[in-house]
């Protein structure tokens, strides 16, 4: 690599993840010529949000997560958002198909599985709930193959752990999509970022701490990170800088300066996990099982008892337990909250704090929770679980959004979302859920809103096409093409179609 591609990238990358490995291979795509350049704090890709064991793996597309269909007070169900992620998972599918065709990725199974996502609920109510969901969802195409059943002969043999020893004198109802995916985020990140490291023009620099953001008078952006082993700084100029860097994206966009930031704020959630490795309790659960969040729970507290496939291994995690922790990283610090309150956005964070006091509440609950009570939760799922085959660890941790609203107002929002300048020079990835499993989609928008002149000059647009087949259509309306390009996808990476 030249030493002048090394001071002045074409592109910037903060932060080691999943979003920011398929930014940078989609750009490599686009423009192998692209000098691009990666800060990451940790020793290695993939150690915060993307590493399997911080999330569940769930491949989001809107199958079984029953908090994106909600109820409206008529008894009907919105699928708006579940078919909004479930088309944003082709784009993802779609990419990741197109680099193991072109040998980018040299096999699927390191880091993608088939398994069934299933919706389990119990009580009338929640049948009844579930009953509605399963009528608005599969007359829809997006959701073909949908199942629906009462009888729990049948739910034992979708979800066997979840039935035995079961009270049946209670209703109880599910769903299940076959096609339904587990993927390993972080050993995709490592994939990528491992083909990119070869590549002309790449650099990474890892245990660097991005430190300052600075606009200058020519417009581009100067760039100091810190070696955190040496002490030593090192300074690159460059016109395009995205943020990757999860729960860091925050301080980090802030440090930016510019206005769009101005009264964004984050809150902090943590999450625990039960974990079984068992073989001869994992053997008999192959499915993601998602149930209905507690009252007042945040969305991503969405109990579920999942089969995850890490390192050629199967396991199995219940959880997540929320709490509350003021790091914005695992590997952050406990200071990170109150750094990022400033005079623009404590407002914001105050006000939203007032409107979610249910959720506060809930938080201190489950925080101060004992193990047993925590494991009285899995039973729900589990009848007949023993807790000394469980092990708690800790999940990935997770900033929502505190978006400035009307006046100085702030609300809370459970989504990812980008933050980019008006010039488009900059761009931030902020939230959490669905996260990794639209990083594609993250990545496409991207080049779209901050490179709108590489594609109206069809620079990039035949290659797009290329890469993304369904590329400038609605598969949501369009049957026969979303219904070819996953029988399409599911072939090349080994999937149920």
């Amino acid at each position: 690599m030249s030493s002048a591609s090394a001071a002045f990238p074409d592109v910037v990358l903060i932060g080691g993840g999943i979003m920011s490995a398929t930014f940078a291979a989609l750009l490599k795509e686009l423009s192998p010529e692209l000098s691009i350049t990666l800060f990451e704090t940790l020793e290695q890709c993939g150690q915060e949000s993307s590493k399997a064991w911080n999330n569940a793996g769930t491949g989001h597309a809107g199958n079984c997560e029953l908090n994106y269909t909600p109820q409206r007070a008529d008894g009907s169900v919105d699928i708006s958002k579940a078919l909004a992620v479930n088309t944003e998972f082709d784009i993802s599918r779609q990419l990741w198909a197109h680099w193991v065709r072109t040998g980018r990725i040299a096999d699927p199974s390191t880091f993608i599985h088939a398994c069934p996502h299933v919706s389990l609920v119990w009580g009338e109510a929640d049948v009844a709930f579930l009953k509605a969901r399963y009528t608005a969802m599969a007359g829809h195409h997006c959701f073909d193959g949908m199942e629906y059943s009462e009888d729990p002969a049948v739910i034992a043999n979708w979800a066997p752990l979840a039935m035995e020893g079961r009270d049946l004198s209670i209703p109880v109802a599910a769903t299940r999509i076959k096609s339904g995916t587990d993927v390993d985020f972080g050993a995709l990140t490592r994939s990528l970022l491992s083909g990119l490291q070869t590549a002309p023009g790449f650099h990474s620099f890892y245990r660097h701490r991005v430190t300052d953001l600075t606009k200058t008078t020519d417009g581009r952006w100067r760039v100091t990170a810190v070696n955190m082993q040496t002490g030593a700084h090192r300074t690159v100029l460059t016109r395009f800088v995205f943020i990757g860097a999860g729960g860091a994206a925050l301080p980090l966009l802030q440090k930016s300066g510019i206005p769009e930031a101005r009264r964004y704020a984050g809150f902090p959630v943590s999450g625990l996990w039960l974990q079984c490795t068992n073989p001869a309790i994992t053997q008999h659960h192959h499915a993601k099982v998602y149930g209905k969040a507690p009252v007042g729970s945040p969305p991503m507290s969405v109990p579920h008892l999942d089969t995850r496939v890490i390192d050629g291994k199967s396991c199995l995690l219940f959880g997540p337990y929320a709490g509350f922790s003021t790091k914005f990283l695992k590997s952050g610090s406990w200071r990170d909250y109150f750094h990022s309150l400033n005079s623009s956005n404590i407002i914001p964070a105050m006000t939203a704090g007032k409107d979610n006091l249910s959720l506060l509440n809930y938080l201190v609950r489950e925080v101060t929770q004992s193990n047993h009570k925590r494991f009285q939760s899995l039973l729900n799922f589990y009848p007949q679980a023993d807790e000394s085959q469980w092990t708690k660890i800790v999940a990935g941790q997770r900033v929502q959004i505190i978006k400035p609203d009307k006046g100085l107002h702030g609300v809370l929002r459970f989504g990812t979302e980008l933050v980019r300048s008006s010039d488009q020079s900059l761009v931030a990835i902020l939230g959490a859920s669905p996260g990794a499993s639209i990083a594609a989609s993250v990545a496409l928008q991207v080049v779209e809103k901050c490179f709108p002149q590489k594609i109206s000059s069809n620079e990039w647009l035949p290659r797009l096409k290329v890469i993304f087949p369904a590329y400038g259509v609605d598969l949501k309306q369009n049957a026969t093409l979303c219904r070819e390009l996953r029988t399409n996808t599911a072939a090349t990476l080994n999937i149920d179609a």
